[in-house]
């Protein structure tokens, strides 16, 4: 259970990270369009095509990765201060009733979406001649079959907790007090004693965030 558990969170952290640099990407279109259209006065026609597909891209791979990393909103106040097993309970009853069904549903139907959109090599048909869009919808099952593989992971993740009494580590990832730390170790400005006092500081303002989300 524990090594398929952490190779669902680096297949996830990974499809997550790499499709992360498609903000970059966006970014560089959205500013060379708007170079062109402002200053060149050449707007071009398949832009807002190419925005979408890339954001959506974007949107819908990093789902795996925030369900590795725990990310997802929850709406329940009371589950902050359930105790674990109990935590893992309900968890578990709501991916085998509702999460994995779901998901199973997205990836049938998206690459049925998919593959009749690439049998007759559809386009956009919010511009004249525009681009093909059957590439983008194959992400559809793709980011689909991610998060389901993730989501079975999560279950697993229940069954140790229901055995332990005590949710199993994630796969760590960078956070905002790493940031911070690193920062501050390479300052030539900040004494040993103020770096910890920043650190602390850094890391209960942390911890009352997370909790107050709980709570929410």
């Amino acid at each position: 259970m524990n090594r398929f558990v952490r190779l669902a969170a680096q297949v996830s952290t990974w499809a997550g990270k790499a499709s992360a640099w498609l903000i970059v990407l966006l970014m560089l279109v959205v500013c060379a369009e708007v170079f062109k259209r402002y200053i060149l006065n050449m707007p071009t026609a398949w832009i807002f095509d190419a925005t979408n597909m890339l954001y959506g891209t974007l949107f819908m791979m990093a789902g795996a990765y925030t369900l590795a990393q725990d990310g997802h909103v929850r709406g329940d106040f009371l589950y902050g201060k359930m105790k674990p097993r109990t935590q893992a309970s309900f968890d578990l009853v709501l991916y085998l009733l509702f999460f994995v069904p779901g998901i199973i549903a997205l990836c049938y139907a998206g690459w049925d979406y998919a593959s009749a959109s690439y049998k007759i090599n559809e386009h956009s048909s919010i511009t004249a001649d525009g681009p093909p869009i059957w590439q983008f919808k194959f992400i559809i099952p793709i980011a689909g079959g991610l998060v389901l593989f993730q989501g079975i992971a999560e279950i697993l993740r229940c069954f140790m907790c229901l055995k332990t009494g005590e949710w199993p580590e994630r796969l760590k990832d960078a956070e905002e007090i790493d940031v911070v730390e690193e920062q501050l170790a390479n300052s030539q400005y900040v004494d040993a004693d103020a770096r910890e006092r920043a650190i602390n500081s850094a890391k209960n303002i942390d911890e009352l965030a997370r909790k107050r989300m709980e709570e929410t």
